[in-house]
């Protein structure tokens, strides 16, 4: 019998790279997404293969017929763009969605995943972050719908692990990019790559010193399936400690579109983190993760994916 994997958010951007991974891996997966942020083009590549998609909101209850091995929570708007534009479906999705997926999980006897962040950690007082770190998050500015629903999101996976005894595991995802992220995410990949292919100045926040650590879409999804596979519950980041400032990453993706893109430059959003990278050892001692895409080869598959799009 092939293991069944239910994961929510699967239209989305990593959740569809997750759905096609472990296909390959001879899963049966099921995906669920109520399309808020997703697109089934997404998945329109798996069709004829061991794949079902549910249209549904995961706020409601779940019902899968038949066994489940795993779920993955994977469905949240994840860009600032959408959260600020959605607060309350992206705060119902971390707390009711949460408790939904996790209620499907405990009555499967399933390993549950949980999606988290590094936004947890806020706009950090510690750098590099370690699993360790509580977090420096305004709750109540424009952030915090986001960052409180992950931060209470994990404290429930916490919970049905030590109440109802669930196998749970919490991925806090690093900044991660890669094909089929969105032109109008509003995140800096994609919005300098827009931006840069269309000859458009572009737009940073701030004075561009402020950085973060970029993973490409394939080390993210080992990472992942490295944690579900793992004896771990505790959180563990995944990413890439390659630390750039945002004003290095426009610049690299000016020069490798061959743009003719000017960088200008626009105040920094309420509660922008300064520095964000990550802390890894906790994924390379326990899981054996390492990240092998340079940022350069990464860029350029995503570029190609950018170039049918504009």
């Amino acid at each position: 019998m092939k293991k069944r994997v239910v994961i929510t958010g699967a239209a989305g951007f990593i959740g569809s790279h997750l759905s096609e991974t472990l296909l390959d891996r001879d899963y049966e997966v099921i995906g669920i997404d109520n399309l808020l942020t997703g697109d089934t083009a997404n998945l329109a590549h798996l069709v004829n293969r061991d794949f079902t998609f549910i249209k549904h909101d995961v706020t409601n209850y779940i019902y899968i017929e038949g066994p489940v091995d795993y779920v993955l929570h994977w469905a949240s708007p994840a860009s600032p763009i959408d959260y600020l534009e959605l607060p309350i479906p992206t705060l119902k999705v971390g707390a009711l969605g949460t408790h939904k997926a996790l209620g499907l999980a405990k009555a499967k006897k399933a390993t549950f995943v949980l999606a988290s962040t590094s936004e947890v950690y806020g706009d950090p007082l510690e750098h590099p972050q370690k699993e360790s770190y509580w977090g420096n998050v305004n709750p109540v500015g424009p952030r915090g719908v986001y960052d409180e629903a992950k931060r209470f999101a994990e404290a429930m996976t916490m919970a049905y692990h030590r109440y109802h005894g669930v196998d749970t595991k919490i991925v806090r995802i690093f900044n991660t990019y890669g094909p089929r992220m969105r032109l109008n995410d509003g995140r800096a990949v994609p919005a300098f790559m827009s931006q840069a292919l269309r000859n458009e100045d572009v737009t940073v926040f701030g004075d561009g010193s402020q950085t973060r650590s970029f993973t490409y879409i394939s080390d993210l999804v080992d990472g992942i399936i490295r944690l579900m596979l793992s004896k771990e519950n505790d959180p563990i980041n995944i990413g890439n400690p390659r630390e750039l400032t945002i004003k290095e990453i426009a610049e690299t993706i000016i020069a490798m579109t061959g743009s003719k893109s000017k960088v200008v430059y626009r105040p920094l959003p309420t509660d922008d983190p300064k520095v964000r990278k990550p802390d890894i050892t906790r994924a390379r001692t326990l899981l054996g993760f390492e990240p092998k895409v340079q940022l350069e080869e990464g860029l350029i598959q995503t570029i190609e994916y950018f170039r049918t799009k504009i």
